[in-house]
């Protein structure tokens, strides 16, 4: 891919006892970046200083190589959150038709081809409409005007897993031109490892890391043994760890390594709810 559809640099910001600090990763063209962490680690005051919602106190933020105030860039971006925001006494015609006097580029014939794939009635009032319609037509809109980077914010959570996988669908189906990028936040770990092409971490307000999910998947595991094993484990693998009543977990971030020096042990792949709990709960050295 080569190119970034998005930088962050030393992004902060504070509220009261929060601090998101020096925050820092890519978003490559043509990919799907998740973005996870726990309740109040800093995802949705990522999102809004990337959105231009929030000011930031500090570091830089640049689209398609260009400042956020560039009104250029915000014609391009598509934006989901976790609830709807069209006024519920119009319709989705209606909707249709006020998009068409914000956006630029707005796609008429897309956007009811989309209402039409999403299995969306054009003219019933979107008060009626339940969850998962409400979210389909925010993707709907999103996805009408030409954007090219898509951000999402929790847009999934409380969805069935039908609609679900019909959103992750239409978001593979955005970014198979590898021009297109999505930046999703999501509590959702299972649906990230689905479609998600690098994984970024935010823990109270810090960036733990920005990995290609396929080496988070490949090389980070949970190994289960006794605690005279885990003391055989060479310190520099191991992330954390949590000792329970008759054994010791411990998260590594070399599997294979951990194999080889505790071959009786049990060394399973690490999910991503697994490494969240680890830093979450986890003791390190």
């Amino acid at each position: 891919m080569g190119e970034n559809i998005c930088e962050i640099r030393n992004l902060s910001k504070r509220y009261g006892d929060f601090a998101l600090e020096r925050v820092s990763f890519d978003i490559p063209r043509g990919a799907i970046v998740g973005l996870i962490g726990e309740n109040g680690a800093g995802k949705s005051t990522t999102i809004n200083c990337l959105l231009g919602e929030v000011a930031p106190d500090g570091g830089e933020i640049r689209i398609f190589g260009r400042d956020l105030a560039d009104e250029s860039v915000r014609d391009r971006i598509g934006v989901v959150f976790d609830e709807n925001h069209f006024p519920e006494i119009f319709t989705p015609a209606e909707i249709g038709r006020f998009m068409a006097g914000i956006y630029s580029d707005w796609d008429a014939d897309a956007y009811r081809s989309r209402l039409t794939n999403f299995g969306l009635p054009e003219d019933k009032k979107t008060g009626e409409f339940s969850r998962g319609m409400k979210v389909k037509l925010a993707f709907a809109v999103a996805l009408s005007h030409n954007a090219e980077f898509l951000v999402l914010d929790e847009a999934t959570s409380g969805l069935d897993p039908v609609v679900r996988d019909d959103i992750l669908d239409a978001l593979l189906e955005f970014v198979q031109d590898e021009r297109h990028s999505v930046l999703v936040s999501s509590h959702i770990t299972s649906d990230l490892e689905k479609i998600a092409d690098y994984i970024a971490f935010l823990h109270r307000g810090k960036l733990v890391f920005c990995l290609p999910k396929d080496e988070l998947a490949d090389e980070y595991g949970v190994v289960h043994c006794g605690a005279a094993d885990f003391e055989r484990l060479e310190p520099e693998i191991v992330v954390a760890w949590r000792r329970e009543e008759f054994q010791t977990r411990a998260l590594v971030r070399n599997r294979a390594r951990a194999a080889e020096l505790l071959p009786d042990a049990i060394v399973a792949p690490a999910e991503l709810d697994e490494i969240m709990l680890f830093y979450a709960k986890g003791d390190f050295a």
